[in-house]
């Protein structure tokens, strides 16, 4: 049997909204009980950097470290420490009972079609500072082997799944960008890829439009209506058409169409947007789900677990109705990539990624 091993796991997500850090026993396989859970928003000054530094690196042909990268990622690196230290003191852990911490980075541009992807962070600074193995890195291996680098949560996705054991199901995150989980009736048969945008063309429309970092209980959105039109311009792209596996940026899709729309108005029609693009990558499953648990912080917004009902026609839920954390999944995610990672087992597929084999990836810091 495969051992048990106590790891943390640390997702700062393309919203930018906060650091996760969660505390996982899990065997890397199908063994994972979720122990415990932080979340350390980032300050306005820590969005403004990374918003920043995300717009610097959204140019460039290849990864070019500049002075304000490097500010960024010992940001990063600062903060999940900090939340690694308050998730221990919270729990009453010492960090010398953690066998490894999967730190997944921020990322700061994904260009796999130009054969990389960026997630800022030092996993080895984190290392030893703490005196815990990290593993960080997660995904250029993948891309190296000529995958997509993402999405990986379905691995961990597949634990839940199997112990769950409700099939055809489907998992939905919804972070600044949506990706699908999908299980078929046969165990064996899954996979995963990117639908479109989540929550970053809405937060970044209230942002610019109002100052606001997203869109509270979807209140604009419900407040607004759709402009079809705007809809139509923002669904005429033909990323929507492409087979599975695929993933994207976070900023590979622009909330253009909506200039000069009502600040309502402009959120109701990129809340559509949302669901509807989720609506065309059920469209590549395949084997419809008898239902879709969504997690990540579009489940906290009313208007667009509305919307995706009403556009699905399928029971939609946020995971908490099955038992999980939805705010903790992602970081959960990571711990378990981590221990996987130590144990030589892959943490990419073909049908996740579309790498042509089953890629091990991660890079392991051992604390000096």
């Amino acid at each position: 049997m495969p051992e048990h091993r106590l790891a943390i796991g640390l997702m700062s997500g393309t919203s930018m909204d906060a650091v996760d850090a969660a505390l996982v026993e899990t065997d890397g396989h199908f063994h994972a009980r979720a122990i415990a859970f932080v979340s350390q928003p980032y300050q306005q000054e820590d969005r403004a950097l990374l918003r920043a530094v995300m717009a610097e690196a959204r140019g460039l042909d290849r990864p070019a470290p500049s002075a304000r990268i490097a500010e960024a990622a010992a940001l990063i690196t600062e903060r999940h420490i900090a939340a690694i230290e308050t998730l221990l003191a919270e729990t009453g852990t010492r960090a010398s009972a953690i066998d490894v911490i999967g730190f997944h980075g921020q990322t700061i541009a994904h260009r796999p079609e130009r054969g990389w992807t960026w997630q800022i962070g030092d996993g080895g600074a984190m290392a030893r500072a703490l005196g815990c193995a990290v593993v960080d890195d997660f995904r250029s291996a993948d891309v190296a082997a000529g995958g997509e680098g993402a999405p990986l949560a379905p691995a961990y996705h597949r634990a839940l799944v199997t112990e769950l054991g409700e099939r055809p199901v489907a998992v939905l995150n919804l972070g600044g960008v949506g990706n699908i989980s999908w299980f078929g009736t046969d165990p064996e048969t899954w996979g995963a890829f990117d639908t479109g945008p989540g929550n970053a063309l809405i937060d970044d429309w209230v942002h610019a439009e109002a100052g606001l970092s997203h869109d509270e209980g979807g209140a604009l959105a419900l407040a607004g209506a759709v402009h079809e039109e705007a809809l139509a311009r923002l669904l005429d792209n033909p990323w929507f058409d492409l087979a599975p596996p695929k993933s994207l940026d976070r900023n590979d899709f622009t909330s253009q169409p909506v200039r000069g729309l009502s600040l309502a108005d402009g959120a109701a029609t990129l809340t559509a947007f949302t669901a509807e693009s989720v609506r065309l990558a059920f469209m590549h499953l395949p084997e419809r789900p008898a239902r879709l648990l969504v997690t990540g912080g579009g489940r906290h917004n009313p208007a667009l677990m509305r919307a995706l009902e009403e556009r699905l026609a399928i029971d939609t839920a946020p995971v908490e109705a099955v038992g999980w954390n939805g705010d903790a999944m992602e970081a959960e995610a990571f711990a378990y990539l981590a221990v996987r990672v130590l144990a030589g087992q892959p943490i990419s597929f073909p049908s996740t990624t579309g790498v042509q084999y089953p890629a091990i990836g991660g890079r392991v810091s051992k604390a000096e």
